[in-house]
């Protein structure tokens, strides 16, 4: 059940839960964990944890510890995983981005928009399924993505009477414009949510991504390499998954520091070999942090990371 608070917060399109069994589940899951962690008494990351590892990050990445911009006008076509002011083409943009290189997400949103025009989301949820599937090939599984992004199209015309999620960032459209609304009509963080993992095929990190990219909110998406890292450090239980180990970390990183430290985490994921195997001899400054540090031995070392390096390959 939606608490009363939220209610109070949501659109009308959203006062009452979705009848779906599905949807009914994953509002109940992130409701239950909007406030409590699903981890109650699992410590870590404490907020000086969390700072230490920042700052060792931002020295590793420097090009990569910058404080959160807001989307700016201009070649938003070319932008993939939310970076866009248009909250419902973040949206798109951020499931076409899933398991996939940002490469390949970008060429298959650049083809999307080719083929169908920059933000002709009526052209895309009316065309032939097979012509979307296509567009948006290169991007990688395909098939399901066409499927997700036509849905949720449909299903936020049928809410709102129109193709936007303009509301979730205070705006509201009329007449092809949009204009702010009062201060008592911003959607809060939590009702974004509530509203975003709502749609069929939206998860809590792809709605995290949105929050973070397009409205400029804090939040922490956990994304495979986030959710590697944070196994390392020793941030989560061994019997997280990425839902209910984003749930805990997004409570427990402080506000601050959502945005910067999971930019510089998914860029050390990707770029350091020291911490990706259990075997590698490359080094790794998390490594070195949680040996000087956090006083972890070498052989436990060495079972953290192979820890990560499986639930990793569960991904």
């Amino acid at each position: 059940m939606v608490s009363p608070k939220l209610k109070r917060s949501l659109p009308p399109a959203l006062s009452s839960p979705p009848s779906s069994p599905h949807k009914a589940k994953k509002l109940k899951l992130l409701a239950a964990h909007s406030l409590a962690s699903p981890f109650p008494g699992f410590p870590h990351p404490t907020a000086q944890e969390a700072g230490e590892v920042h700052a060792i990050l931002s020295t590793e990445h420097p090009q990569f510890a910058k404080k959160q911009p807001l989307p700016e006008d201009g070649n938003n076509a070319a932008r993939t995983c939310g970076s866009v002011p248009n909250v419902l083409e973040s949206l798109i943009g951020t499931i076409l981005s899933q398991n996939t290189s940002a490469k390949n997400s970008t060429a298959a949103k650049r083809s999307l928009d080719a083929n169908f025009g920059h933000n002709n989301f009526d052209a895309i949820a009316k065309a032939p399924k097979a012509e979307v599937v296509e567009a948006i090939r290169m991007g990688g599984l395909a098939n399901k993505k066409a499927g997700v992004i036509q849905k949720v199209l449909k299903e936020v015309h049928e809410r709102h009477g129109s193709y936007s999620l303009q509301h979730l960032a205070g705006i509201v459209e009329s007449e092809g414009k949009g204009k702010e609304t009062d201060s008592g009509h911003v959607v809060s963080d939590e009702a974004a949510m509530q509203e975003l993992v709502s749609y069929d095929g939206v998860g809590p990190k792809t709605a995290s991504c949105v929050l973070l990219f397009c409205l400029g909110r804090a939040s922490f998406p956990v994304d495979t390499h986030v959710f590697r890292l944070s196994k390392l450090l020793g941030w989560v239980p061994a019997k997280a998954d990425r839902v209910t180990a984003q749930a805990h970390l997004d409570l427990q990183i402080p506000q601050e520091l959502k945005y910067r430290l999971h930019v510089l985490m998914i860029a050390h994921g990707r770029r350091c070999k020291g911490c990706k195997t259990s075997g590698s001899k490359a080094p790794c400054p998390l490594k070195t942090w949680l040996k000087e540090r956090q006083g972890v031995k070498d052989e436990e070392l060495q079972e953290l990371v192979l820890k990560a390096e499986e639930a990793d390959a569960e991904e």
